[in-house]
């Protein structure tokens, strides 16, 4: 497979890059050359930009410029997240610094060292021979795994979440953040705000460290293996239900390639890539666990996913978008409220 490392964007920061530069510099010792920066192309969430010198590859995460919901883009919390798994068998960027203030690149930010690698923006893997794809997805599946076995409290972040009714808070949270963000009204998601907190599983007191957004765009792979050497974009993390995680990583079997670039319709055998049940079946023997994902976990996976891309909408027409595709990834708020609904029916 040919290595795609991420994409770029040419656009210029929206901060001093001078200053940056100074700062850096004081911060981190001997970086030599002149600071070169890219703007990662492709994320919705937190402004992601490549820091090169002579002797160093950096990368730097911030928070986006304008009025932010309450709680979003916490980029403190990756920080804290990322720096705590470096101890673990998880695959993360070693993290630098982290910076509260807003007087270098106008919003917080942290810094980590750039990791050699390749991410697969689409779940079809283009590009890949079926093996290699297969290999990929049992990687991604078994570092998933990895993840939800850390010991979150050996690590000291017993108060990075709360443990316990997780599902309850989070369908309240998001039920919340719909009523705050939405753009217009969607029935899918009303007839979900009422559903979801009525069909709870048992079982809703376990509790892991969960990503939030753990799916193949957010893994980086080795750059001539099917070996995943980092997870990113960790804002949404926190302590929860690992079958949130699970159903949420399944989100490509139940979207079709022009929807979420998904695998849906598409021949799976093929391609190399494991049918849903298969997939869920190796996570299952890699955690270890007895319990199941239902019809409320993808129902549940979904309308936080919807409820996600219409706060993306509202951002673009108050003008903080940060994705050049933000305007067509916000209108996908209403497809992933239908899926969730079938997701209900299926049962």
């Amino acid at each position: 497979m040919k290595v795609q490392p991420p994409q770029t964007e040419p656009n210029a920061p929206d901060f001093d890059e001078g200053r940056l530069d100074a700062f850096l510099r004081g911060a981190i010792a001997g970086l030599e050359g002149a600071l070169r920066i890219e703007r990662v192309a492709g994320g919705q969430s937190n402004p992601t930009y490549y820091l090169s010198y002579d002797n160093r590859e950096l990368v730097l995460r911030k928070q986006p410029p304008g009025q932010l919901l309450a709680s979003a883009h916490a980029v403190d919390r990756e920080y804290r997240i990322i720096t705590a798994l470096a101890a673990t068998d998880v695959p993360v960027p070693r993290t630098l610094l982290f910076y509260g203030e807003r007087d270098v690149v106008g919003t917080p930010f942290y810094v980590m060292e750039r990791v050699a690698g390749r991410v697969p923006h689409d779940n079809a893997i283009p590009g890949a021979e079926p093996a290699e794809r297969h290999a990929m997805y049992l990687a991604m599946c078994r570092t998933m795994a990895q993840l939800h076995r850390v010991d979150w409290q050996a690590l000291g972040l017993s108060d990075y979440g709360k443990p316990g009714n997780y599902f309850a808070r989070q369908i309240a949270r998001w039920s919340k953040q719909w009523e705050l963000s939405k753009t217009r009204e969607l029935p899918d998601i009303e007839r979900l705000i009422v559903w979801l907190p009525a069909h709870i599983p048992e079982g809703d007191d376990e509790t892991a460290i969960v990503h939030g957004d753990y799916r193949l765009g957010n893994l980086m792979f080795a750059p001539a293996e099917p070996r995943v050497v980092a997870v990113l974009d960790w804002e949404l993390s926190t302590l929860g239900h690992p079958l949130a995680d699970v159903a949420y990583n399944c989100i490509a079997w139940r979207t079709e390639p022009r929807e979420h670039r998904g695998v849906r319709g598409l021949d799976l055998a093929a391609l190399g890539i494991p049918t849903e049940r298969e997939y869920l079946e190796h996570y299952y023997a890699f955690s270890g666990r007895t319990s199941r994902v239902t019809g409320f976990h993808f129902a549940f996976a979904l309308f936080r996913l919807a409820v996600i891309l219409e706060g993306i909408a509202a951002r673009v027409r108050s003008g903080n978008a940060f994705g050049q595709d933000a305007a067509l990834v916000g209108e996908q708020s209403v497809l992933f409220a239908r899926r969730a609904v079938e997701a209900i029916e299926e049962g």
